[in-house]
């Protein structure tokens, strides 16, 4: 089950997206993400699904890959579809008892499945094609004005590179711990929900145990190589514009005019 999260993970190859600076992929993720909300019609959707086909087959990302975080949202998406289906009002289409489907309700299902669709997809491209240390040199570069007003933005960036990073080690973990547990005779299969609910206490708890021993760990080993934050670090490898990140920053910027237009025209 825990193969199929991909967020978090970095995916090693040679591609156009991998070797393009960290800050272009943060901001187009984050402008990409916000788009999604933008636009309001099927033809902006088909322009967002477009331009996410394009980074797919730029990233060199195996598709079947990136399909598989989808697995991980399934329930969040399927309740959301049912709680626009069924209580959005509006011109009824289908009743049943007290459960009706209204045409403003099926729309509106639809376009927010296809956006939390692309929304996940989106994010597992940046996440795919960037490592943790990229993302955190990327997203301080970009916060660096806030140190005018005080705000620790290389801790700030450290912790969510962090946590970022710790996903895939705790789903490896808990995959450990399931399968130690059905060895000892603990049922995970159940559709009873109480046993369900039960059987995940065991689970749990050496979960929280593990990953505090993981973080202590990280603690004694950034202080054993005397890390006390960002302040007069130098990097390695510094963060330098070229000029195919100009380009993404320029296609980017076209890219969002036309979802403004969709949004305005259709």
């Amino acid at each position: 089950m825990f193969d199929s999260i991909t967020l978090g993970q970095y995916y090693q190859t040679d591609s156009v997206l991998h070797r393009l600076d960290p800050r272009v992929k943060l901001v187009g993720t984050f402008a990409y993400l916000i788009s999604l909300f933008v636009v309001d019609s099927y033809v902006g959707y088909i322009v967002a699904a477009l331009f996410l086909a394009a980074m797919i087959f730029l990233s060199n990302v195996p598709f079947r890959y990136i399909i598989r975080g989808m697995k991980t949202i399934i329930f969040l998406l399927l309740l959301t579809v049912c709680f626009n289906l069924f209580l959005t009002p509006g011109e009824v289409i289908w009743q049943a008892w007290i459960f009706k489907i209204t045409k403003e309700g099926l729309t509106f299902a639809i376009k927010m499945a296809v956006r939390l669709s692309l929304l996940i997809l989106g994010s597992s491209i940046m996440t795919l094609t960037t490592t943790p240390t990229q993302l955190t040199d990327a997203l301080e570069s970009l916060l660096r004005p806030l140190k005018k007003l005080h705000v620790p933005v290389h801790e700030i960036s450290m912790m969510m590179s962090i946590a970022l990073r710790f996903i895939p080690i705790l789903m490896e973990e808990t995959d450990k711990i399931m399968k130690a547990q059905i060895a000892r005779g603990a049922d995970f299969e159940s559709k009873n929900l109480i046993k369900k609910i039960k059987s995940m206490v065991p689970l749990l708890v050496p979960l929280f145990i593990s990953a505090f021993r993981r973080a202590n760990d990280l603690a004694m080993a950034m202080e054993a190589r005397c890390y006390r934050g960002g302040e007069g670090r130098t990097k390695m490898k510094p963060l330098v514009y070229q000029g195919r990140d100009r380009i993404a920053y320029l296609i980017l910027l076209a890219f969002v005019v036309v979802c403004i237009l969709t949004r305005i025209y259709f």
